[in-house]
């Protein structure tokens, strides 16, 4: 049972890539700024937390089933994940209801790139909210002891989905041999480091 879980400020390209991986895959996404929507008429309307991690927890839960049964293969979480206590909870959360596999995707594209494509959205988040992300997903930067199984971290050029894909599909997860993967230094920004792969 694999989650694909993604990390990056707003304008990094995590929504774009979740919808890319669901045109090409059977997975479902699980977005926070869906959910916001959903129980708060926009997506824009922070609301209680609570609501809004319950409605996660359930939606983690029939994205299990939904794998069991055959509908999906994999289930996305997009969402920021800039903080780390969060992205431990969440990874805490999506252990307890059946995720085994969990492969995190952190879009790290610079900072100035972020800012210009969330100036041409319709839906703008303010910058000073954008360069607080920022320094807060630097200051504590995804590593695997924080329980993820294997972590990507791309920097300048967006993933390849059709790549992303064998991390994350239960036949291709099931033939790909990995080894060990190392963490990424904080400092570093590149493309996917292949040497995990055999």
């Amino acid at each position: 049972m694999n989650l694909l879980l993604l990390i990056g400020i707003p304008g990094s390209g995590k929504s774009s890539l979740a919808a890319q991986l669901q045109q090409i895959s059977a997975c479902r996404i699980i977005s926070t700024d869906s959910i916001r929507a959903q129980l708060f008429g926009d997506e824009a309307i922070q609301g209680p937390w609570l609501l809004v991690w319950r409605e996660v927890n359930r939606q983690l839960r029939e994205a299990i089933i939904q794998i069991q049964t055959g509908q999906i293969d994999f289930a996305i979480y997009d969402a920021t994940n800039t903080r780390r206590r969060v992205r431990r909870d969440l990874i805490a959360l999506a252990r307890s209801v059946g995720f085994s596999r969990i492969v995190a995707v952190w879009l790290d594209p610079p900072l100035e790139l972020c800012c210009w494509r969330n100036q041409q959205r319709g839906r703008q988040v303010p910058e000073a909210v954008i360069q607080r992300m920022y320094r807060q997903l630097w200051s504590s930067p995804p590593r695997l002891r924080e329980g993820i199984d294997l972590l990507l971290h791309y920097g300048t050029t967006a993933p390849n989905s059709e790549l992303l894909l064998q991390f994350v599909q239960p036949q291709a997860a099931a033939t790909s041999k990995l080894r060990e993967s190392t963490e990424i230094a904080p400092s570093q920004r590149q493309e996917p480091n292949p040497s995990f792969l055999l």
